[in-house]
């Protein structure tokens, strides 16, 4: 079995939690501040139109579907939705670069990047975040760093994640000891949207919970640290399982191969589990397709864009039977 960081680490993401210095913070805020927010940061991408190409999504002019789509693909978080009324998003032509504008805070600028590449996913943050500043100077204290709402971000500001596939960690039920084990380190595991949210299809959030007296750099290599640490656990267990239970394992990942290929209706819950052995069967060689297919198909067969796509071709197709049509296009 070949093996490589990819087999487990879907994406790497960082995130700058910044505010302007003469506005209040969101929760303190009016409807004026917030469309201020939204064109400072619209005017601070648009100064170099030639360079980057971003388009602005006014949450409140969007449909509940077109914004919960959005959110599928990670491009803004479960609490922006909240604030639908006056949340807005500038997004990046590639969708690399997404900036929330009135979440929690004034801005979230946040760069995902395919694999383990934390230090891209920075470099790129930090120049969007140096564009945002030219218009508009950021709320700064010399001591304590960046300010921001919740004073858990007050610091850097800065939040790298990895977004890891850990289905063997999971299996032998060692997920308990890897939460404890992150947390004396000051990092967390959460969900596959965040903070409060399921670890659907053995996807898990590996983040830092310290902003404050952490260098960026310090956080990155932390988080880069523990990535690497559970990337080796995973693969182990993973050699060991085919190695001691070949036939059950396969029997596992061919079945749900087989309910991904034919089955008539599906739910979304039942499909994040198949589509994590689907991922398991690839990344161990047992099934013939490739990885980067198999993470388009985690995004499409959700939801909001199961939804969409039922609009858009078969308005009489219930929703979960439109799920099987997307993922047997896709297989």
């Amino acid at each position: 079995m070949s093996q490589s960081v990819n087999d487990v680490v879907v994406s790497g993401r960082v995130r700058l939690a910044r505010n302007y210095f003469d506005l209040p913070f969101w929760g303190m805020s009016n409807e004026e501040n917030a469309q201020l927010c939204i064109s400072r940061a619209t005017e601070s991408q648009l100064t170099n139109p030639t360079e980057d190409t971003y388009t602005l999504y006014t949450l409140r002019d969007m449909t509940k579907v077109d914004r919960q789509a959005l959110m599928e693909q990670h491009l803004i978080s479960r609490d922006l939705l909240k604030h639908s009324e006056v949340g807005a998003a500038l997004i990046s032509k590639d969708q690399m670069i997404s900036i929330m504008i009135n979440e929690e805070d004034h801005l979230r600028i946040q760069s995902i990047v395919s694999g383990f590449d934390l230090g891209l996913a920075a470099s790129e943050a930090f120049k969007a975040e140096e564009k945002l500043e030219g218009i508009c100077t950021f709320s700064f204290d010399p001591q304590l760093g960046y300010l921001t709402s919740c004073p858990t971000n007050t610091g850097t500001g800065l939040r790298a994640s990895l977004m890891m596939h850990l289905p063997m960690l999971t299996r032998f039920k060692q997920m308990g000891n890897v939460n404890q084990s992150v947390a004396k380190l000051g990092l967390t595991t959460r969900g596959i949207y965040g903070e409060g949210s399921e670890a659907l299809g053995d996807l898990y959030q590996i983040s830092n919970q310290v902003t404050l007296g952490r260098t960026e750099d310090e956080i990155i290599e932390a988080v880069t640290a523990v990535g690497k640490q559970l990337i080796d656990a995973e693969h182990a267990l993973r050699s060991r399982c085919l190695s001691d239970q070949s036939a059950e394992l396969k029997d596992t990942i061919f079945r749900s191969y087989g309910l991904l290929r034919y089955a008539v209706q599906m739910d979304e819950k039942e499909f994040m589990q198949h589509w994590s052995n689907l991922r398991l069967g690839v990344s161990c060689g047992l099934l013939d397709t490739s990885l980067e297919l198999v993470d388009q198909l985690l995004t499409t067969a959700q939801a909001a864009h199961v939804k969409q796509y039922v609009k858009e071709n078969t308005p009489d197709l219930a929703v979960n039977q439109a799920r099987c049509q997307i993922i047997q296009k896709y297989l």
